[in-house]
């Protein structure tokens, strides 16, 4: 019966994707009327697989081609597609990926219930890169050079909107400790709109040892900590500066510490600043932090802010007039190019 199944399911992959390339050919649009021509499949499950769920991260895992995908499922019921929708099933057809039509219900159910707007694939894990320091590039071959490095960060969606700054601000690499880290799981690439697909991710099974490398090499190791924040021991001479008076004009690496405990002892002896975000009202006990995704978008973007190349005053404000022709001409903000990217809602509403 499983096998029957499976053949099934196989079967009904092939005649969809033939499907689509017949309607291409004779200069039809994909998603059109025959879209609504296709049986629904019994979606009999695949091994080995995970689901990733919502256009942008679906979208961007066709572009960037890092995954393997055994099956693209789009929500049956719309006569046709448009828009990012028709990309993702002629990037499909492309690869000759299945296309499926599972019903709402069963999309619900599929991704537990995450907002999936419609459009899920099944596709091989992505895992962090390992790190491996021969042949980078020294810090004195760009004195503006940025890296993100992630102490511990657990929480999935924080994960995911810290990629989603990361990307967007201009973040040169990302390094992540191997142990007490989220993995990438499609959470985390929902909650990035797609950023985890595009960007290299790396791992360390010794954090310590490599920002103590990388201090030795001439970087900055910057930690964070709230205000008035973990305390830091009496011996420490770590000095603290607020985020608005850091200079920034050597190669950096900022750290960024778990969602409850920040900074591990040695992660934190291992830095030679600390900064921190202050306040602009007397704060009530035990609110004296931000949630971890916050303070990553508003360190990198002062950070960032001294990046030479970031739009000066003039050119921000022709940004709010014509983002569209403004952002043609700035070679900084290059995110027309990733849909989700550029939009705070991400369009979680869509079904």
């Amino acid at each position: 019966m499983g096998l029957l199944s499976t053949i099934r399911g196989a079967t009904w992959g092939r005649l969809v994707t033939r499907h689509f390339a017949h309607a291409a050919r004779r200069g039809e649009r994909p998603g059109g009327d025959e879209l609504s021509r296709l049986l629904l499949d019994d979606l009999v499950p695949t091994s080995r697989q995970e689901l990733l769920f919502g256009l942008s991260p679906c979208l961007l895992a066709l572009r960037a081609a890092r995954r393997y995908v055994a099956r693209l499922l789009l929500q049956a019921g719309k006569a046709g597609l448009q828009g990012e929708r028709a990309e993702v099933l002629r990037l499909a057809e492309a690869r000759d990926i299945p296309v499926l039509r599972p019903r709402r219900q069963k999309l619900d159910a599929m991704c537990r219930y995450q907002v999936h707007q419609g459009v899920c694939m099944e596709v091989s894990p992505l895992r962090p890169l390992p790190w491996i320091e021969a042949g980078e590039a020294s810090p004195g071959d760009d004195p503006q050079q940025l890296w993100l490095v992630l102490d511990g960060i657990q929480d999935p969606r924080n994960f995911g909107a810290v990629l989603r700054c990361a990307h967007f601000l201009g973040v040169d690499k990302i390094i992540t400790s191997r142990k007490n880290s989220c993995p990438l799981t499609p959470v985390v690439s929902k909650a990035s709109a797609g950023a985890m697909e595009v960007m290299d991710v790396f791992s360390t099974d010794d954090l310590t040892g490599f920002l103590q490398t990388k201090a030795q090499q001439g970087w900055l190791v910057a930690g964070t900590v709230g205000c008035p924040g973990p305390k830091v021991p009496q011996s420490s001479k770590i000095p603290i500066t607020s985020s608005l008076e850091f200079l920034w004009d050597q190669p950096t690496l900022l750290v960024l510490g778990n969602e409850g405990s920040g900074l591990s002892q040695e992660v934190q002896a291992s830095c030679q600043l600390l900064l921190t975000i202050l306040p602009r009202r007397q704060l009530p006990p035990g609110f004296e932090s931000l949630n971890v995704s916050v303070v990553a978008g508003i360190l990198l973007h002062s950070i960032c802010s001294q990046r030479k190349g970031f739009p000066a005053e003039g050119e921000r404000r022709q940004l709010l007039q014509d983002p569209q022709e403004s952002s043609a001409r700035s070679k900084g903000l290059s995110v027309a190019q990733h849909p989700g990217l550029s939009s705070g809602s991400e369009r979680q509403n869509e079904g």
